[in-house]
């Protein structure tokens, strides 16, 4: 039932939003010395969110999954043009993951924050 609630899908889409962007930001962290590394991330949520449901269908999470896709928001993930490049060609500044995986926390918290809420809300409609 919750799933056809349109702000129980668009609360559980930013929470795959944040999840998929802490992912891009820790693998960028974890190539930080990595040459010719090209920091990668995911757009805004507000550009990516698709509210038709087309995202409903199964998920493969690594490449040799079976009969599954990945996530609408894995698609979007791009490499971040205008950093400088370190001598080695690395393209990773530490303080800026740092700074954009506190906001990919806060967004996740948001999204988590807005469910819950939500589903208070509905309790108290339904009399529970």
């Amino acid at each position: 039932m919750s799933e056809k609630i349109e702000i129980f899908r668009m609360a559980s889409a930013l929470m795959k939003h944040s999840a998929t962007r802490q992912n891009v930001l820790a693998q960028n962290i974890a190539n930080s010395d990595t040459p010719g590394y090209q920091a990668r991330d995911l757009g805004a949520f507000r550009d990516l969110y698709q509210s038709d449901g087309s995202d409903t269908g199964l998920r493969a999470t690594r490449a040799r999954h079976l009969n599954g896709s990945s996530s609408m928001f894995q698609s979007a993930v791009a490499v971040v043009d205008g950093n400088v490049a370190n001598p080695n060609g690395n393209t990773v500044s530490l303080e800026e993951e740092m700074m954009k995986a506190v906001d990919a926390q806060r967004q996740h918290q948001r999204a988590v924050t807005i469910y819950k809420s939500s589903l208070g809300i509905l309790r108290s409609v339904i009399g529970r």
